[in-house]
């Protein structure tokens, strides 16, 4: 089972620079991906949760981070979007039958799409190469920013996801 652990600690490395004075494009320097989630956390019921691989590059291995989501959290994300607003028009061209699964897919991507921002502030923080939870009291202000700020990317991961273009 993972632990949960504050990730707010860890110093991060900085900047990779170079004497040269033509700059390189910087190769990104985690790889992360969806392990599976969302799933409510059993211990606290008002949590729910996503777990991710990371795989630092200069790691022989990767991690499991399970990343947690308070529903209050939750809840000032869909207002911050505007996503009940936004998932009816984008909804309203889908055929009746399939409305309540792509609905459903929407509700999972968006907690998948707020969990993986979470996981990249914590990521800028810097993460240690172990398996670990970024539990939901962790990093609660700098989401709620940083959803106000991805709001655009948030809906544009969910409409590919879903194959869908904006109503």
């Amino acid at each position: 089972m993972l632990q949960c652990a504050d990730v707010r600690s860890v110093k991060s490395a900085g900047p990779n620079t170079s004497m040269s004075s033509v700059p390189t494009p910087e190769l990104p320097q985690y790889r992360v991906t969806l392990f599976f989630g969302p799933e409510p956390v059993k211990a606290t019921p008002s949590r729910v949760c996503c777990v991710f691989n990371v795989k630092k590059r200069s790691w022989k291995g990767g991690v499991q981070i399970a990343v947690e989501l308070e529903e209050d959290q939750l809840a000032r994300a869909r207002q911050a979007i505007g996503f009940e607003h936004w998932l009816e028009n984008v909804l309203a061209g889908i055929p009746d039958d399939e409305r309540d699964d792509v609905q459903s897919r929407a509700q999972d991507l968006l907690v998948q799409g707020l969990c993986s921002l979470k996981l990249d502030l914590a990521v800028e923080v810097g993460i240690r190469q172990e398996n670990g939870c970024l539990a939901g009291d962790a990093l609660v202000k700098e989401l709620d920013q940083a959803v106000s700020d991805q709001r655009a990317r948030i809906q544009s991961q969910i409409l590919t996801e879903l194959d869908l273009e904006e109503g």
